[in-house]
């Protein structure tokens, strides 16, 4: 085994999940980067995977290959970054096994992410919400269980991974109505549940009468929902509830939207960003500013408050002659 095979197994087994007890997310996600990483410098060095070394994934190649997932695979920006911080996470690694390769791995770890214009969050309006809501066939097993994620997604502002990870065991509907739930970073926090959301999750769980370690929301055989099925469903579903609100024709709806949908209600109903910050389960409470970027009605209440700027109007015209000529020019 070469030294980059040798450290490559170790920055995986030592430093992610022993050292870090790094999240099965962060993990599978180092994993695919660093997989796409050795076949695309495979292709460039006609070296087998098992074979490349840190000399061979020089700061060129990595270039090479950012520009490759931009280029070709179609990568975002955000997703550039991302892959990038993985390779500079292993890079750092290496960088305290192997000192004499500092030259190359200094290169490498001195490319910095990529730039990008940050768009405005897309949520729901009230309308908008209910119309999806009420969007799935409750006559079905399965749109009785979609309703039940959709009332659920938009009142507590879960992440897709958090809402396919609870159990029967997570949720509890007694005084103080509530989920438990382990979200990004390993951090477990507590959401409470409005009197709406627990008579739709009482009345599936008394239908769905699993055990308390059971998928809150199963498939129809008794696994887990995946993230990709349960965009699927919500993207179904908005697609017919699109027929009779037609706002919704101009929005791609996900998860994720449904989770700003969850914010944007907390902040228009005058709730304070760092409690915004905190029901989200947001790192910084500087993450949760991009809701007030987006929401224009507070910009609007904002400025009716604020005297207005007396003015007359006109164009500039200099008295002295000099200043005119400079005008001019």
């Amino acid at each position: 085994m070469n030294t980059l095979a040798a450290t490559l197994q170790a920055f995986f087994t030592e430093r992610l999940v022993q050292q870090r007890k790094a999240s099965p997310h962060t993990i599978a996600a180092y994993r695919d980067t660093i997989r796409l990483l050795f076949v695309f410098a495979a292709e460039r060095t006609g070296k087998q995977p098992s074979q490349l070394q840190i000399e061979d994934l020089d700061a060129p190649l990595i270039s090479a290959f950012l520009d490759y997932l931009e280029r070709e695979r179609g990568c975002a920006p955000r997703t550039r970054n991302a892959r990038l911080a993985a390779i500079r996470s292993l890079y750092r690694y290496a960088a305290l096994r192997h000192p004499e390769h500092a030259h190359t791995i200094e290169r490498v770890l001195a490319i910095p992410p990529k730039r990008y214009e940050r768009t405005l969050v897309t949520f729901l309006t009230e309308p908008e919400t209910r119309a999806l809501i009420d969007a799935p066939d409750r006559a079905t097993w399965t749109g009785r269980r979609d309703h039940a994620i959709i009332m659920l997604a938009a009142q507590t502002g879960l992440r897709a991974s958090e809402i396919t990870a609870l159990t029967c065991s997570d949720v509890h509907l007694g005084t103080g109505a509530h989920l438990s739930t382990l979200g990004k970073g390993r951090k477990q926090r507590i959401t409470p549940l409005t009197r709406e959301t627990v008579a739709v999750i009482r009345a599936w769980l008394s239908e769905r009468a699993g055990n308390e370690s059971d998928p809150l929301f199963p498939t129809s055989t008794g696994r887990r929902l995946t993230r990709h099925a349960l965009e699927r469903r919500i993207a179904k579903h908005a697609a017919h509830a699109a027929k009779h609100c037609l706002s919704l024709r101009n929005k791609k709806i996900t998860p994720h939207v449904l989770r700003h949908t969850a914010a944007m209600r907390l902040l228009r109903a005058g709730v304070d960003i760092t409690v915004i910050a905190l029901w989200l389960g947001h790192e910084q409470a500087e993450t949760t500013q991009i809701y007030l970027h987006a929401d224009l009605a507070i910009k609007e209440k904002a400025i009716a408050k604020t005297a207005p700027l007396n003015g007359t109007p006109g164009r500039y015209k200099p008295a002295d002659t000099i200043l005119a000529f400079l005008e001019a020019l």
